[in-house]
């Protein structure tokens, strides 16, 4: 799969906007911030395909090629790459839409492991897909 930075790869799971609270006195968003929001979009897609609980195992590499600014909406997208029996690899972009713009412009990306979970917190199979 062709993987750049001109078109998102994955399906749009999260959008939300960057605010003056998230930010540097510099108008940056915090790269904290826009990870915490792609282990959010994670825990979604994640939790849909295992049918339950799921929790964050290891997240790879991640460097930031531009930067978010106040009013940018945080668009994640995420493609499911690997399942295993309890864990699976989910490919992560977070893209910025410019600020009154159509401009797309991809932020970061990394690869996210997360763990299914039973009840008593065990990891447990990941259902087939049907």
């Amino acid at each position: 799969m062709n993987r750049n930075d001109v078109n998102p790869v994955g399906e749009l799971t999260l959008r939300t906007l960057a605010m003056p609270a998230d930010a540097n006195a510099a108008g940056d968003i915090f790269g904290g911030w826009v990870m915490a929001q792609m282990d959010l979009a994670c825990g979604i897609r994640a939790a849909e395909r295992a049918k339950g609980r799921v929790v964050t195992a290891a997240v790879k590499e991640m460097s930031f090629a531009k930067p978010m600014k106040v009013g940018d909406t945080l668009c994640i997208y995420i493609d499911i790459t690997r399942v295993g029996r309890t864990s699976m690899t989910l490919r992560v972009e977070a893209w910025a839409q410019r600020y009154l713009s159509d401009l797309m412009e991809r932020v970061t990306h990394a690869d996210f492991v997360m763990v299914a979970l039973d009840s008593l917190g065990k990891p447990t199979p990941i259902p087939d897909e049907k």
